[in-house]
């Protein structure tokens, strides 16, 4: 028996969702989805970003999307977001830079602390990618069934929320809030 399926047989159906299956099986249909459409979404993003004119890794990018849709930030706080550790976040910070993509000031109420906000290039990098993503998304979506669309939107905002990510034209939240 495969360890999924042990795992099915050891728990028990709590209340069912739809005839024949249990919650336990949703979680786990919902999640093998979530991670097919995922690997579809990296591989966008992989394109979007490998046009770029820097050599951006996908962590570095997600740094600029950070700091795009939250503001400026802390390094500690661009650390939180990016779920690594403030050194990680500082070598990244560091590379970013150097890129010209992020300033890097210290913070005047605490001068031990970086503030970090995008440059001009930094925020051209960001539209640029994102406008390539948002394009092969757009072709993909058109692809779908019109009647689905809805539902889908649905449960990816239902997904983003719980997942703590701000919309895609979020405004960015102001220093002070941090």
């Amino acid at each position: 028996m495969s360890p999924r399926a042990a795992s099915h047989s050891a728990k028990p159906h709590a209340t069912t969702t739809r005839p024949g299956s249990d919650a336990l099986g949703d979680v786990d249909r919902v999640t093998e989805a979530v991670l097919t459409a995922s690997r579809l979404l990296v591989a966008v993003s992989a394109r979007s970003l490998s046009e770029t004119e820097d050599s951006l890794t996908l962590p570095q990018f997600r740094a600029l999307v950070v700091l795009s849709t939250r503001g400026p930030l802390r390094l500690t706080h661009l650390a939180e977001h990016l779920a690594v550790n403030p050194s990680t976040a500082m070598r990244m910070a560091e590379r970013l830079n150097a890129a010209g993509m992020i300033d890097r000031a210290p913070n005047p109420e605490n001068r031990r602390e970086s503030i970090l906000s995008l440059t001009d290039a930094g925020c051209r990098v960001v539209e640029q990618v994102t406008e390539r993503r948002r394009g092969e998304i757009a072709a993909i979506v058109e692809r779908m069934p019109v009647e689905q669309r809805d539902s889908l939107i649905e449960a990816l905002e239902a997904f983003s929320a719980a997942g703590g990510e701000p919309p895609a034209a979020h405004d960015p939240i102001p220093l002070g809030w941090q």
